[in-house]
Formats: C-alpha cells, sequence, structure tokens
C-alpha cells in the first residue's frame, strides 16, 4: 500500500485495472438540488458519480482559475452565435 507525505497510508487502484490510483477519499453530504443533478447526469452519460464529481471538480478548478486570472468564460450557442456569460456565485 502506498503511503502519502505525512506516512498515512493511501488505498490505491487495483493493479491492472487502467483506473489511476486513489489519493484521497472524502464523503460529501449533497443537497437535494445536486444529489438531483448527479442522478441525472449519471443516468445521462453513463459515467460513474465518482467521475462526476471528479470532473466537476476539475471543471470548477480551470474556471475559477481562468476567473482569477481575469478573464471571463463564455458559452456559445453554434447555431445562433448566441452567447452567455458562466459565473459560480
Amino acid at each position: 500500500m502506498a503511503t502519502n507525505a505525512g506516512g498515512k497510508s493511501l488505498r490505491t487502484s487495483k493493479r491492472g485495472s487502467g483506473l489511476p490510483p486513489v489519493v484521497d477519499r472524502i464523503t460529501v453530504a449533497l443537497v437535494r438540488r445536486a444529489a438531483e443533478d448527479l442522478q441525472r447526469l449519471h443516468n445521462r452519460t453513463g459515467l460513474s458519480k465518482t467521475d462526476l464529481v471528479n470532473r466537476a471538480i476539475s471543471v470548477y478548478e480551470f474556471v475559477q482559475a481562468e476567473v482569477d486570472a481575469g478573464n471571463e468564460v463564455h458559452v456559445r450557442d453554434p447555431k445562433t452565435g448566441k452567447e452567455q456569460l458562466v459565473r459560480f456565485l
């Protein structure tokens, strides 16, 4: 079993599974809206809830880094050309 810098053991994925090792495990209490959104994403994409949460955190980190750098994040509809500013409050 692997250990982190503080000497604590880290659970890792099975050898040869093709999955990255688990380096942090947390328990999260989701509000109803987030739980429902997560379930809809799971149903729509077929991705595991773990994968969806990992992706959500990575997307949020990217958006926050861009905002911190003074940039704006926009979504553009390719059919109409209409743009919307994306903001996390």
